[in-house]
């Protein structure tokens, strides 16, 4: 009688041993517990599965050619096809998925970022930021309006990034003529995006107010290096004005597209104002199970030619959001097609419109589309990038119809 005991015992443990991934993969796959989907978003492994689905790899075959990529994975995080999704590519502004992605890891979404003034004695001023990308003329008036002319003299220090990190690597010249390719720095009028509105611009501006306020003071105004915090030892905060909520800069940044404000919240996210490295995100991504080895991260938003992903890392990446704390802060901010964004006027008035949450990315010679699209309101993940000289986007969007009219994989 023991003997049958134990050997049931056996049989029991051996098919708990057995079944237990099972229910791990059933209960991931329903999103049940939030606390496992957190835990498996934030574990260094990750479940991947491949089914071959005809009708898919015949629609991406029959439409695609060499210098497009495709991922696809089912609601249930299974790869129901690709092409050529291994081969690295520019992604453009598919990269901000990522980067905002790592700010919603670090911060809350009600979190702000501050512009301040400070006192230091009674003649020593001190000015200091953190990228607000909606800083403007009238927030730094009135933080000068704390300055008071106690001894004639009047010192103002601007605190501010070294010009060798104004650009990412790989951002070219011409980028940085336009507005979408401005200076990131700390204290950003307006983000930078006009001539006029600079770091020399400011102080110039700076100049000019506190001498029509104090006309017979002795004023000085420096830029200096706002690594050197010390210089706010024993200093007193005199006022601040805060950004919009997180939640709000993130949604510039995705649905929008905004450069400025992507590369300033990682930058506070990563704390690296000074200087250019983003191995941070790539680590990041690495700590999720994530294959990151032979890809490049040059810049938080997409702009740098240099960046070289692949559509399966998107692909995976964005399902393995979709078991994180922030995923619906994170699908919240992306363009909604026919809705909002950079895909407001794609598909309006169609089967389509308000089925797909993405982000586009746009450099010559690159066009990417990657996000999630509803289909029976059960997400489906997508990734599509093309690197060409002959760039076809209309091709791009017919796919993703044609892949919401497919029949489900069974």
């Amino acid at each position: 009688m023991k003997v049958f005991r134990k050997f049931y015992f056996y049989i029991i443990l051996i098919f708990g041993l057995l079944s237990f991934p099972l229910l791990i993969w059933n209960i991931l796959n329903t999103h049940k517990s939030k606390l496992l989907n957190n835990i498996y978003f934030n574990s260094p492994g990750i479940i991947r599965n491949n089914k071959k689905c005809i009708k898919y790899d015949e629609l991406l075959f029959k439409s695609l050619d060499k210098t497009f990529s495709v991922s696809i994975i089912n609601e249930n995080g299974v790869l129901i096809s690709s092409y050529n999704d291994d081969i690295l590519r520019i992604p453009a502004s598919n990269l901000k998925l990522f980067s905002t992605a790592y700010v919603l890891n670090k911060f809350k979404s009600s979190k702000s970022f501050k512009t301040s003034i400070f006192r230091k004695g009674n003649d020593k001023y001190y000015l200091l930021g953190q990228g607000d990308p909606d800083l403007n003329y009238s927030d730094i008036y009135k933080l000068l309006s704390n300055i008071t002319n106690n001894n004639n003299v009047i010192n103002l220090n601007i605190l501010e990034i070294n010009s060798n990190y104004y650009w990412p690597k790989g951002w070219t010249y011409i980028d940085k003529q336009y507005d979408y390719g401005a200076p990131i720095t700390t204290l950003a009028l307006n983000s930078n995006e006009s001539k006029y509105e600079n770091i020399e611009y400011l102080k110039k501006t700076i100049e000019n107010y506190i001498f029509k306020k104090f006309p017979y003071a002795s004023i000085n105004i420096d830029i200096v290096d706002n690594s050197e915090k010390y210089y706010l030892n024993s200093s007193i905060e005199l006022e601040t004005i805060t950004s919009n909520p997180l939640l709000s800069l993130i949604t510039l940044a995705n649905s929008e597209s905004h450069n400025f404000t992507a590369e300033s919240l990682f930058k506070n996210a990563s704390n690296s104002w000074n200087d250019n490295n983003y191995l941070k995100l790539k680590y990041w991504l690495k700590n999720r199970g994530l294959k990151v080895d032979n890809l490049t991260f040059s810049d938080a938003s997409g702009l740098s030619r240099n960046n070289r992903v692949t559509t399966k890392l998107i692909s995976e990446f964005l399902n393995k959001m979709k078991y994180s704390k922030n995923f619906s802060t994170f699908q919240s901010s992306l363009s909604i097609i026919g809705v909002r964004g950079t895909l407001a006027k794609r598909f309006t008035n169609s089967e389509l419109q308000g089925k797909f949450f993405g982000k586009t990315g746009t450099l010559s010679n690159v066009f990417a589309l990657s996000g999630y699209l509803y289909k029976d309101e059960k997400p489906i993940v997508i990734s599509i990038i093309q690197n060409s000289e002959n760039i076809d986007r209309d091709k791009t969007f017919t796919l993703l119809k044609n892949i919401y009219k497919l029949e489900e994989c069974i």
